[in-house]
C-alpha cells in the first residue's frame, strides 16, 4: 500500500469568503472615490466581521486605501487602517490586504520609476505594522488586477491614469511595483503570503477575420502572471517564487462574443464551463493554490450565479484542482463608480438597520445550503487522501 499524501493546510479559515469593495482611483470624471467610506465600511468593520460570522464566513478582501495613509511623500498614517485591522483581530477573521487597490496618491507617476520605489516602501511599512498589532505576516494582494487597470486605465481613459494606448507599459510598471512590493514585505515579515489577482476571461471570435484579434486577446490574460513569474518579460525581475497565490475574478460577464453581448452559460457550443477555465489556469500554474477572488451578480439572479460558480468550482477541485475558496465580492452592494445606479450585488444591503446590515435573504439560504455540501465534498476529498 503506498503511503498517504498528508494534505495541506488550507489557506483560508473559511471556503466562503466575502470581499468589501474597496477602490480608491479617480472614476471616469476623475472623481476620486473611497467605496470603504461610501459603503461606511470605515465605521462598520467590527459589525461587519462579525455579522460575516454568523455566515459562517471567517476570512475577508479588504483594502489599504494609501491616498489616505500617505498624503506626504514617506510619512504614514494609518487611522484609516488601524480601527479596520484591530476589528478584525478582535473577531478572529483573516483579511488579505490589498495594498492598491486602483488607486494612489495624485503626487505619483504610476508609470514612473518613483511608483515603483514608493510603493514597495509602503508595503514595506505595512508589513511592519501589521506584524506590530497582530504579531503574525500578512496576506497581501500587492496590485489588485494588474490586467484591467492595464485595459481600463491605461488603453481606454476610463479610470487612473485616463491613458489611452499605454496599456502595455502601464502593466509592465505594475508588475515591477508588485515584484518590489512583494520583496520588501518578505524582507520584513518572512512567512507573508501573497495573492496575485487577475480576471479570467473567454472571448468568441464573430467570423474567422477575427481568430487572429481573439486569440491574442484571450492569451493576454495571463500576462501578468507569466511577468510575475519571470516566463514573460524577465528583464523585469520576475521569478517562479515571487507567483503565489493565484487568484481569478470570474463574473457573468466574463465570457463575451468579440466586440458584442456576453454569452449564455446555457450557450453550451461557446460558453466554455468555468471548472475548465479553473483546470486550465491550474495547469499553467501548477503546483500553486488557487482561489475564486471575486465573483457576483447583480439581482434576483445572486443565488443562481453563486450556485453555478461554486458547482463549478468543487467539480474542478474534485478533479484535482488545488481550488481553495470562493469570495463573494462585493459583499455590500454599493452605488457604481460613474454614477448614482444602485448595485444590488451583495450578501448585504448597503443601508445599514440599527447597525446591521440587511440580509439578501435568497442569497444567504443558497450559500448556507452550499456550505453544507462544500463539507460534503471536503469530508469526501479527506477520506480519499486517507484511503
Amino acid at each position: 500500500m503506498e503511503p498517504s499524501v498528508t494534505p495541506q493546510p488550507p489557506l483560508f479559515q473559511s471556503f466562503f469568503l466575502a470581499g468589501f469593495e474597496c477602490s480608491s482611483h479617480r472614476n471616469m470624471a476623475r472623481r476620486r472615490l473611497d467605496m470603504i467610506a461610501s459603503t461606511r465600511h470605515d465605521l462598520l468593520a467590527l459589525e461587519d466581521y462579525s455579522q460575516l460570522a454568523e455566515h459562517g464566513i471567517r476570512t475577508v478582501r479588504d483594502g489599504l486605501r494609501w491616498h489616505l495613509i500617505e498624503t506626504t511623500p514617506g510619512q504614514y498614517d494609518w487611522s484609516s487602517l488601524l480601527p479596520m485591522l484591530r476589528a478584525a483581530e478582535a473577531v478572529r477573521t483573516q483579511v488579505m490586504w490589498d495594498l492598491c487597490h486602483y488607486g494612489w496618491p495624485d503626487d505619483l507617476d504610476v508609470f514612473s520609476a518613483a511608483f515603483v520605489d514608493r510603493f514597495a516602501r509602503f508595503a514595506a511599512a505595512f508589513a511592519r505594522l501589521h506584524v506590530e498589532e497582530t504579531g503574525r505576516p500578512p496576506f497581501v494582494c500587492p496590485v489588485n488586477e494588474m490586467s484591467f487597470v492595464a485595459f481600463s486605465g491605461g488603453d481606454m481613459a476610463r479610470s487612473s491614469p485616463h491613458a489611452n494606448g499605454r496599456g502595455l507599459e502601464l502593466k509592465r510598471n505594475l508588475v515591477r511595483a508588485s515584484i518590489a512590493a512583494t520583496q520588501a514585505v518578505r524582507a520584513v515579515a518572512p512567512g507573508a503570503r501573497f495573492a496575485c489577482i487577475d480576471p479570467l476571461i473567454h472571448i468568441v471570435p464573430r467570423h474567422r477575420g477575427e481568430e487572429a484579434e481573439v486569440r491574442a486577446h484571450n492569451a493576454s490574460q495571463w500576462q501578468a502572471w507569466d511577468m510575475l513569474a519571470g516566463r514573460e518579460a524577465p528583464e523585469l525581475g520576475g521569478a517562479e517564487d515571487l507567483l503565489d497565490v493565484v487568484g481569478v475574478n470570474y463574473y457573468w460577464n466574463n465570457q463575451w462574443l468579440n466586440h458584442a453581448e456576453p454569452l449564455s452559460v446555457f450557450d453550451a457550443a461557446r460558453y466554455r464551463p468555468f471548472r475548465d477555465l479553473l483546470a486550465e489556469t491550474a495547469a499553467r500554474y501548477a503546483p500553486r493554490a488557487l482561489f475564486v477572488a471575486e465573483t457576483s451578480i447583480e439581482g434576483a439572479p445572486r443565488p443562481t450565479w453563486l450556485r453555478y460558480v461554486t458547482e463549478e468550482t468543487l467539480a474542478a477541485a474534485a478533479a484535482g484542482v488545488p481550488v481553495q475558496g470562493v469570495c463573494l465580492y462585493p459583499v455590500i452592494s454599493h452605488y457604481g463608480w460613474d454614477e448614482d445606479r444602485y448595485c444590488a450585488n451583495g450578501l448585504f444591503e448597503l443601508t445599514p438597520l440599527h447597525g446591521r446590515r440587511q440580509v439578501h435573504r435568497p442569497l444567504a439560504e443558497e450559500l448556507a445550503r452550499l456550505q453544507g455540501q462544500v463539507s460534503q465534498a471536503m469530508m469526501g476529498g479527506r477520506r480519499a487522501a486517507i484511503g
